[in-house]
């Protein structure tokens, strides 16, 4: 079925920006990038899906290993006792040895807040992880893993980051790629003006992530 993600602005990554813009998706694959209006009339009968703010591509994730098996992603019902984000460092240590069971549920959560951030893609050497319980949740979720070529060498913070922007690069730097026609549909919605404001205000404005053409993340 034939989907058209519908947004203000549309930034491609790799082609001038789109005003009213528009990006079409069959199954996995970008069939059409362009005006809203001139896409609509060459798919007539497509669902529509209207966004606000800019949509882009899928966003690359290069330290996924360490916020997957260094982080734990605490389980909603442990929220009153540990939060909801993140812990790490000290915190992480005061939690004891944890379980496989226990680990593995955390990496799974871990993989779904990388969506909320608009990742599609996350980095690992040779483009594979050999962490099992990591390996199986990516594999899981249909993320793209890609090799470390090109990786930052140092953090801009104390330690990474689920915001892909925190790492300083613009948006091409950013992306796993950008929009083509018979590209893999991996899209990412911000509700924030322009590129400008993506880049100031990150990738916690994110309200959309479509991973191969699915929907898989979707602001409430």
């Amino acid at each position: 079925m034939l989907t058209i993600h519908a947004a203000p602005l549309v930034l491609p990554a790799g082609a001038d920006p789109v005003v009213d813009g528009a990006v079409v998706v069959d199954g996995d694959r970008v069939t059409a990038v362009g005006p809203y209006d001139e896409v609509a009339e060459d798919a007539p009968g497509a669902r529509v899906r209207r966004w606000p703010g800019v949509l882009t591509p899928g966003l690359r994730q290069w330290h996924p290993l360490w916020l997957l098996r260094h982080c734990y992603h605490p389980d909603p019902r442990e929220a009153d006792e540990l939060g909801e984000q993140p812990l790490w460092g000290e915190r992480l240590t005061a939690l004891g040895d944890l379980t496989e069971s226990r680990w593995s549920g955390s990496v799974r959560r871990g993989v779904q807040r990388m969506l909320r951030y608009g990742t599609t893609a996350v980095a690992s050497p040779g483009a594979r992880f050999r962490d099992p319980l990591v390996a199986t949740a990516v594999a899981r979720s249909g993320l793209t893993v890609v090799g470390t070529t090109g990786a930052p060498g140092t953090l801009l913070g104390e330690r990474p980051d689920l915001d892909p922007f925190a790492e300083g690069y613009d948006l091409p730097g950013t992306v796993h790629g950008p929009l083509t026609v018979g590209g893999r549909a991996d899209l990412a919605v911000f509700d924030v003006p322009d590129e400008a404001a993506l880049r100031e205000r990150g990738a916690a404005t994110c309200v959309a992530t479509v991973l191969a053409g699915r929907l898989v993340y979707r602001a409430r």
